[in-house]
């Protein structure tokens, strides 16, 4: 990890130094364009002043892009929060450079902007779903439906987003066609921005909700303590909440305490369900580790547990 931010602060440095050591030189050779060794160049002198004062200006922004793309990872932000603060700060600083180009470009600064209002006019016609997607881009950001680092769904695709980029958006797909489980399926889902805009996106993650709820049932037979099965498996979701759990700032509320019920299953026995708060990346793993945490303790009493084997139903 010190490796890892020492050659971030060596890159940070390095493209500190070029950006500044481009915009004295630029400056430089803006003045000296004035002297008179370059009178026979009378011609193309205002040319190059532009030139030079538009890479001053491109250098200026990278040079402030990069300095708050500094400041912003430095802070103490939401993986997700810090993921869309750099994009919109290199939307910024991509916006800025091409305005500097046209003003380069054209002369006259209300024919290069009655230009560009033509040239926008034409690509909103033909580029209408690319615009759509940047304005579903630009919903995500301060709507914030998901950010990078939840599990989300839409429609029938479930993955943790990775990547969230001005058209597309970017998730490792969980569960899926091969699975039955909720383990990442190492395949990658692509899907266009403009999506949400006309579909419900299920979030499973998020700042003031940390956990979801899911349930795992066991099959007991009808004859045994019903109250003994129930005090195991809460014991046993209370012991793993609290050990795999223990950073979470929630361990003291009551809203996220085990519940046991039992119902009829179809085939004559009787279901003990437990439900339980988790993770949503985890509950195929809280899930294994409250049945190996519980059935020790009902197969250690076989007078009090019978599970369905047999007449014992």
């Amino acid at each position: 990890m010190k490796n890892l931010n020492a050659d971030g602060q060596k890159k940070f440095g390095r493209k500190i130094r070029i950006y500044i050591i481009l915009a004295v030189i630029m400056l430089a050779i803006y003045y000296l364009l004035d002297l008179e060794v370059f009178s026979e160049w009378s011609n193309y002198i205002p040319f190059l002043k532009r030139l030079t004062i538009s890479l001053i200006a491109i250098s200026i922004v990278l040079l402030t892009e990069q300095i708050i793309e500094r400041i912003i990872t430095g802070q103490r932000l939401v993986e997700g929060d810090r993921y869309n603060l750099l994009r919109i700060i290199r939307l910024l600083t991509m916006t800025f450079s091409i305005i500097i180009i046209a003003s380069f470009l054209f002369q006259r600064p209300y024919a290069s902007l009655a230009s560009l209002g033509l040239i926008s006019l034409v690509l909103s016609f033909s580029l209408q779903a690319p615009i759509t997607s940047f304005i579903g881009w630009l919903y995500i950001v301060f709507r914030r439906p998901y950010m990078v680092g939840n599990r989300i769904q839409i429609n029938s695709h479930r993955g943790d987003v990775i990547e969230i980029s001005y058209l597309d958006t970017v998730i490792l797909e969980c569960s899926g066609d091969y699975l039955g489980n909720d383990k990442r399926s190492g395949r990658v889902i692509r899907f266009p921005n403009s999506l949400i805009l006309r579909e419900e996106i299920i979030n499973y993650s998020g700042p003031q909700v940390p956990f979801i709820w899911n349930e795992t049932a066991i099959q007991i037979a009808y004859t045994s303590d019903l109250k003994f099965v129930e005090n195991c498996l809460v014991e046993a979701a209370q012991t793993d909440f609290k050990a795999r759990y223990a950073h979470r700032p929630v361990l003291d509320s009551g809203k996220w305490q085990p519940d046991v019920y039992f119902r009829v299953n179809q085939y004559a026995w009787m279901e003990a369900v437990i439900s339980y708060p988790v993770e949503p990346t985890d509950t195929t793993g809280r899930r294994n580790r409250i049945l190996r945490l519980a059935l020790p303790h009902l197969n250690s009493k076989p007078d009090m547990v019978q599970f369905p084997e047999g007449t014992h139903r």
